[in-house]
């Protein structure tokens, strides 16, 4: 990749709010690299942003989307290999109907992109589980399709909230049925056995294998829940995210705003931190503010917030982070600015998007490489994922966005 280009802009920015982001938190160090002036005005605007999320797209369709020939699925990589499952699992698919959704939500798209959110939600149910004792959303599509997959609850967890972003999108109601349906899966995987360490918890698989809870199956599961409740009144709903909320800030917390990934029933701690089990536990308590009024929850929001704010912009740690990681960190910071400015959570986005396109854009597709851990310096040898593409049309539309649209993120 010889695309190096840094917007000068950025560094003024970030040195302008480093006194912000606390005293050991220094700027990145890729925000401080040389700009191409030729390619950026003085102040890069939702508009560009906008035009660079639907260039994404055009890439994401044209090399990955297999069109109503392919059932509306898309590949999981281009090229993709021999022998290779011809489409995505079900956590890419959702990502890229999030990708579109984000995308009609940019003001002015709102028509243009309906057809596509359509057809996305629809041809979603086409990984529903076809064993009626287990509602859920398999993680691939099901036989004469394919040959059908595990459940996974974080999985259902992430296609759940997009169901419930797209009701709010469309006034669809069904949607909210469908969601339910999903978080009926995520019920089924709550730890209730007492005698396990810190009992209670999300497992992440539906397997009797599965001997661990883990933080996002934990966190993206309240966060629907609490959204459930807020669409439905039913406050079972409440109830169900609040014990989720706190198991995930009692068993594994680690300090605020970073939580480590996974406690096995035998106490094992896996300590491993990734960017979004930052970002649920901050969307998680903006919800619960929102639903209860109780201002503690907003408090922990703010709390973590601060925390995975220093820590995630130490150096290059945003940028090896995988992308769609990020993008759920980057919803859910901007879902807090909706309630609590914080100038900080746009200004690391934008950075940290600017970098994307000057390091990881391949101009002669559109398409964005990433490394084996699907984040990081670009590998020009690996096929490009469904996947990372969606995450960055997602990133790229929230910058689009004008801040009153951050409180519909979901």
């Amino acid at each position: 990749m010889t695309v190096r280009r840094r917007a000068q802009r950025i560094i003024v920015v970030l040195a302008a709010l480093s006194p912000l982001l606390g005293g050991s938190a220094a700027l990145p160090a890729w925000a401080g690299r040389a700009a191409d002036p030729a390619l950026y005005s003085a102040a890069e605007t939702p508009q560009l942003w906008a035009k660079r999320a639907a260039a994404s797209y055009d890439a994401l369709q044209q090399y990955l989307y297999l069109g109503s020939a392919g059932h509306d699925l898309y590949r999981e990589t281009t090229p993709t290999p021999p022998g290779h499952n011809p489409y995505s699992y079900v956590w890419e698919f959702r990502e890229a109907g999030q990708a579109t959704l984000d995308l009609q939500n940019i003001p002015g798209n709102q028509s243009t992109f309906r057809p596509d959110v359509a057809s996305r939600f629809a041809a979603l149910q086409q990984y529903v589980s076809t064993n009626p004792a287990r509602p859920g959303y398999n993680s691939y599509v099901p036989p004469p399709l394919g040959k059908g997959g595990d459940l996974y609850y974080d999985d259902n967890a992430e296609v759940g909230l997009s169901l419930v972003s797209a009701y709010h999108a469309t006034g669809d109601r069904n949607l909210i049925g469908r969601a339910r349906t999903a978080f009926a899966a995520d019920a089924r995987g709550w730890d209730t056995d007492p005698s396990d360490t810190c009992p209670g918890g999300e497992r992440w698989i539906e397997n009797s294998g599965n001997k661990g809870r883990v933080a996002n199956s934990t966190g993206l599961a309240a966060l629907l829940s609490v959204e459930l409740y807020q669409t439905t009144g039913q406050r079972t709903y409440l109830h169900w995210a609040e014990r989720a909320y706190q198991w995930n800030r009692t068993c594994l917390m680690q300090s605020a705003g970073l939580y480590r990934n996974g406690r096995g029933d035998d106490g094992t701690v896996d300590p491993t931190l990734w960017s979004y089990n930052s970002g649920a536990m901050i969307g998680t308590a903006v919800q619960l503010y929102h639903a209860t009024g109780d201002q503690r929850f907003l408090d922990n929001a703010i709390s973590d917030a601060d925390g995975a704010l220093a820590y995630w912009s130490q150096g290059d740690r945003l940028y090896e982070q995988p992308v769609i990681f990020n993008a759920y960190f980057f919803q859910d910071l901007l879902l807090l600015d909706s309630v609590h400015h914080d100038p900080r959570c746009l200004a690391l986005l934008q950075a940290y998007a600017e970098r994307l396109w000057a390091d990881n854009l391949d101009p002669a597709t559109g398409l964005f490489q990433f490394n084996a851990d699907h984040g990081g310096a670009p590998d020009p040898a690996l096929p490009v994922q469904t996947l990372t593409q969606s995450a960055v049309v997602q990133l790229f539309s929230l910058l689009a966005w004008q801040p009153a649209g951050y409180a519909r993120i979901s």
